[in-house]
């Protein structure tokens, strides 16, 4: 059985898209890790399988799948690239979509100049939404790791994030913190770990490590948790640049109880299909 798929990436981070028919077979985790491999398959950070839509009013249900073959609740760079590809076989330049996810609604709205904006909902910093096992919500929460004590911001972008604020992202130990906070006893789903360097309130750096997949060139829920985070804090303004590897995202967020935007880039390289 061959099964087509799409290649696209947004801001580095590629992805394979697969749209599947109604009770279609689909790639057990094993093949999604062998799919992954750049070596000896087709490469790839996230596969992302398109469903019909799931409720009213949705245009289309959408899963993601790490290149570890685990599935986790939601990408912003990886619903920006499934955006752009439903809207281009549109004949307007511009268009919206609704999306249902495991992580929730996103709506996406396709400019003319080809950039996407996606509503990623409200920021949730209660600890129970990560799950994240603490006490109770705090400002930050300090945690033993890695032989250190490092202080995170908490918060669900419809998966989990903890953010720590750093002097500066080129120096910071992404390699020995990243895995360590992901796979710490207090996140029972594993979290991703952003390091954010702010350099003036509306322009931050930052790198992720992202939960089954490592450092990532660009994460678009990790931006929107970054600024969410120094928004909470008040060290950041309404709408930040958020420069990653792999290139800049926009995040605008007006404060508690609305939803967090972020626009970017989203890019197809080729079709393609694989033998199941």
């Amino acid at each position: 059985m061959q099964l087509n798929f799409v290649k696209m990436h947004g801001l580095g981070n590629d992805f394979v898209i697969i749209e599947a028919a109604a009770g279609q077979t689909l790639p057990d985790s094993e093949t999604l890790k062998k799919l992954a491999n750049r070596r000896t398959g087709i490469g790839f950070y996230q596969v992302l399988i398109l469903e019909p839509p799931r409720q009213d009013g949705s245009d289309l249900y959408y899963r993601i799948f790490n290149a570890d073959g685990d599935e986790v609740e939601q990408c912003g760079n990886g619903a920006r690239c499934i955006a752009a590809l439903i809207a281009g076989r549109q004949k307007s330049g511009s268009a919206e979509l609704v999306m249902d996810s495991p992580g929730g609604l996103v709506r996406a709205k396709i400019r003319d100049d080809g950039m996407v904006s996606l509503n990623m909902g409200v920021p949730d910093f209660d600890p129970a939404s990560l799950p994240f096992n603490t006490s109770g919500e705090a400002y930050v929460y300090p945690l033993q790791v890695a032989g250190s004590e490092v202080e995170i911001g908490a918060v669900s972008i419809g998966n989990p994030h903890a953010v720590l604020t750093v002097a500066s992202v080129d120096t910071a130990p992404i390699d020995r913190l990243g895995p360590a906070l992901e796979t710490h006893p207090d996140f029972p789903r594993r979290t991703n770990v952003g390091f954010m360097e702010i350099k003036t309130p509306d322009q931050i750096r930052l790198r992720v490590h992202e939960r089954g997949t490592g450092e990532t060139r660009a994460c678009g829920t990790g931006a929107c948790a970054a600024v969410a985070v120094g928004r909470k804090h008040g060290k950041l303004a309404e709408s930040v640049q958020v420069s990653l590897p792999g290139g800049n995202l926009q995040v605008d967020w007006s404060g508690p109880g609305e939803p967090i935007w972020m626009t970017g880039p989203a890019e197809k390289v080729y079709e393609g299909s694989f033998e199941l």
